[in-house]
């Protein structure tokens, strides 16, 4: 087990309080590994042997290392979500109450364990459109300081508290920022302050609350991590990692990671948009193939969707499923439904299995209770724009979607060695079930 792979994780979390410093952050790692930007707007030219990448909405990114044998080429993906369940600040979020307090106004993004966002630090981040000579430009902000809270009752005043208390998200969620009536436009100011602008010039905001605690590494044998965003962040790092080290001539490698997974992937940024579609066409038009050329090599490819997976949570066994259930540091959870919310079968999960012996990365099995509702992922909304095979993957965490999660020491690392192993692999549909791994 390499810690140091932890400590740049949880470095990594913590440099992303929201979607778009997650894009940031990962088209940094990318510039500091020889990726050369793309811009949808411009006329791309590819060449075999290079690597570049792409962002759209500056919160979803796409990168790509193209082949030098390219003559039988496939696609070999990797997709995760930038994403996670929070709360977003309305546009005049400040509320001012009898001149003695002033908390902001919210709505909630995705499904967050609201309770879990209750009497911790908080602050605001994510992007501001600003007015220039130019043009109205992006910039992306974050108040790093302690800004906010969202009080709790306190019992003697919902004596009821600990018997289950439905929550309000506009009544009981929104954050105090002051002890003193502020003025609207608050927010705004303290956004120009940081960026050094004039509040009037900014003509746009996607603000989000998010949770300020440190990552900590924690238990009797120091084996769990836990941090804000976990999923699906763990997932989008690692398979990044594994992006990086892995090659093959014979390949097209993609790395996807789209935002808006957790309201359902229906926006021009997430796996439901056209975005993946684009990229894989425009790549294969400008290395000289043809339409007959880019469905052969689509039909041949092959996708990881990597989002995170439900540990048994040690005081409700009852709720995971007798045989197909998942445990932290045990290796990458292959995910299961036979009502097709994830996209693994047989065939899909044969291929992941052979990836993982030959990386000796150990591979565990996770499927709802049957008599529970599950959650879903972006493999089958990504898979619905680009038809290939595809294995619903993840790693193993406990309280998914509260303000602060919590994964296994162990278990980045296998999904890096994993996706490496992917990437250095060439994978074959011969179009009659048969399925050849080569490299």
């Amino acid at each position: 087990m390499d810690m140091k792979i932890i400590t740049e994780l949880a470095s990594f979390i913590k440099s992303a309080p929201t979607a778009f410093h997650a894009a940031e952050k990962m088209s940094a790692i990318l510039r500091e590994n020889s990726f050369e930007e793309l811009k949808e707007r411009e006329r791309w030219e590819l060449k075999p042997g290079k690597r570049y990448y792409i962002t759209r909405n500056h919160s979803s990114i796409i990168a790509f290392k193209v082949g030098q044998e390219l003559s039988d080429y496939s696609f070999h993906v990797t997709a995760s979500h930038s994403d996670s369940p929070g709360f977003k600040l309305k546009e005049n979020a400040e509320i001012e109450i009898k001149k003695k307090y002033t908390v902001l106004n919210t709505e909630g993004y995705g499904g967050m364990i609201c309770s879990t966002w209750f009497d911790r630090p908080l602050s605001v981040a994510g992007r501001v459109i600003i007015k220039t000579g130019e043009g109205l430009k992006t910039r992306l902000v974050d108040l790093d300081r302690d800004l906010l809270m969202i009080p709790s009752l306190a019992i003697h005043m919902n004596r009821a508290v600990n018997e289950g208390q439905k929550l309000n998200k506009q009544v009981d969620m929104l954050p105090l920022l002051s002890g003193e009536g502020k003025e609207t436009g608050t927010v705004k100011s303290l956004a120009a302050e940081e960026l050094n602008v004039r509040a009037e010039d900014i003509y746009g905001m996607d603000l989000f609350l998010y949770n300020r605690m440190a990552p900590a590494v924690w238990g009797s044998g120091n084996e769990f991590l836990s941090c804000p965003r976990i999923d699906d962040l763990e997932c989008a790092f690692a398979s990044l990692k594994g992006f990086l080290a892995g090659s093959n001539e014979k390949n097209v490698n993609v790395f996807a990671c789209f935002d808006n997974e957790e309201v359902g992937s229906g926006t021009k940024q997430g796996a439901g948009s056209t975005f993946l579609y684009d990229v894989l066409w425009r790549i294969n038009r400008t290395l000289g193939k043809d339409e007959e050329d880019f469905y052969r090599a689509v039909a041949g490819s092959f996708m990881l969707s990597c989002d995170n997976a439900h540990a048994v949570h040690p005081n409700h066994m009852e709720k995971t499923d007798i045989t197909n259930c998942v445990y932290m540091n045990e290796g990458i959870v292959v995910k299961s439904h036979a009502g097709q919310k994830y996209t693994s079968d047989a065939l899909s999960i044969a291929v992941m299995k052979a990836i993982c012996e030959k990386a000796d990365v150990p591979l565990q099995f996770f499927a709802n209770r049957s008599d529970e509702a599950g959650g879903s992922t972006l493999g089958n909304i990504a898979v619905s724009q680009v038809s290939m095979n595809a294995v619903d993957i993840g790693l193993a965490q406990l309280s998914m979607h509260s303000a602060y999660e919590t994964c296994g020491v162990k278990d980045a690392e296998y999904m890096i060695r994993a996706a490496k192993c992917f990437y250095n692999s060439h994978i074959r549909a011969a179009g009659d079930g048969t399925i050849r791994i080569e490299g």
